[in-house]
């Protein structure tokens, strides 16, 4: 089979393995689209994911869709479409039954966290045990499938922020998880979305996700005292600070976007003085489940991929993806219309 690589910065091949066989609580799946997400691009632009480098050849990939090829339990039959839920969850640990996805010991597709490194989703075939698949409706195409997870984790986000029905929301940063924050603002009944970046590109692509009013960091003003919840995606120091101004007294700020990891000068002072209630989240436990369903709901969506890209053509699919002016949610086909 084929499988896309990264060696190491800027080295990404194509190259060929084995076809991997099922063993018992497993499932191999003829792969079909794999997303393009951030730490994909550190993996590849830098060599590391944070303090996380790439030691042995990695499959990129965790947003991903698939047909089922083989499942010797007979649970799902050749032919079935499916998504992912990526994680595997640390062993059981006291204190954290309600937070699996935080548990030491875990792993997620296509990270160099572990050793060896788990291996993505980005080739011809894979491996994955029966309880990651989630079968999708009929309805419900396999391009579209492949941003189950990004919602997922916009899902999340949501819902550690206690819900959006009703309320005034800012989504800060319109980059691919920005676009499914808005899409899930939307589809969970948020009263107005504020949607903010620096670049015209991306304001573009949030309204047709649905956000009702834009704001381009610079030309315009930044709303101040105006929204209930603010969810900041970029992870640039200064636009929390951005986001803190425009929460009104007793709101809720939501950091989605990774900050860095040393030492940051942000303005927080109307933190206190508003008496903010800061969050953090992190990745999701059982929301593709919730995405799957908006997904089918809703062919809106789609509009948040910009560009469908074939992995023999891996490096420019990552630099387009890099390109935020001009790129929404770049995927990765993987060649699935070539089975020889």
């Amino acid at each position: 089979m084929k499988a896309l690589y990264i060696h190491g910065k800027k080295d990404i091949r194509v190259e060929e393995a084995p076809t991997p066989e099922p063993g018992v609580g497993e499932v191999r799946l003829r792969m079909a689209y794999g997303g393009i997400c951030g730490s994909d691009m550190h993996y590849y632009f830098e060599g590391a994911n944070g303090d996380f480098v790439v030691r042995e050849p990695l499959i990129p990939g965790h947003e991903m869709s698939a047909i089922v090829d083989s499942d010797p339990s007979g649970t799902y039959s050749p032919g079935t479409a499916v998504t992912l839920h990526p994680a595997t969850f640390g062993p059981d640990k006291e204190g954290m039954e309600e937070l699996p996805h935080l548990r030491p010991g875990g792993a997620y597709l296509g990270s160099a966290s572990t050793w060896p490194h788990t291996q993505g989703g980005m080739s011809e075939y894979m491996l994955v045990r029966l309880d990651q698949i989630r079968g999708l409706p009929d309805s419900l195409p396999l391009d579209r499938a492949a941003l189950a997870e990004p919602l997922a984790v916009a899902l999340h986000a949501i819902n550690r922020a206690g819900g959006v029905k009703g309320k005034d929301v800012l989504v800060a940063g319109s980059g691919p998880i920005g676009l499914m924050l808005i899409f899930g603002a939307r589809s969970l009944g948020a009263r107005s979305i504020i949607a903010a970046d620096v670049l015209p590109g991306p304001l573009s692509r949030a309204r047709a996700m649905g956000a009702t009013s834009t704001v381009q960091v610079g030309p315009d003003e930044y709303p101040v005292n105006a929204v209930d919840i603010a969810f900041e995606c970029s992870g640039v120091p200064a636009s929390v600070g951005s986001a803190i101004g425009a929460i009104k007294p007793g709101g809720t700020l939501t950091q989605v976007g990774m900050l860095p990891g040393k030492p940051i000068e942000v303005l927080l002072s109307g933190y206190i003085s508003k008496e903010i209630t800061m969050i953090g989240t992190f990745r999701f436990k059982d929301e593709v489940d919730l995405a799957i369903q908006l997904l089918d709901a809703d062919p809106s969506v789609a509009a948040a991929i910009s560009h469908v890209i074939s992995a023999d053509d891996a490096v420019a699919a990552f630099d387009i993806a890099k390109d935020s002016e001009i790129s929404g949610k770049v995927l990765v086909d993987l060649w699935n219309q070539d089975d020889s």
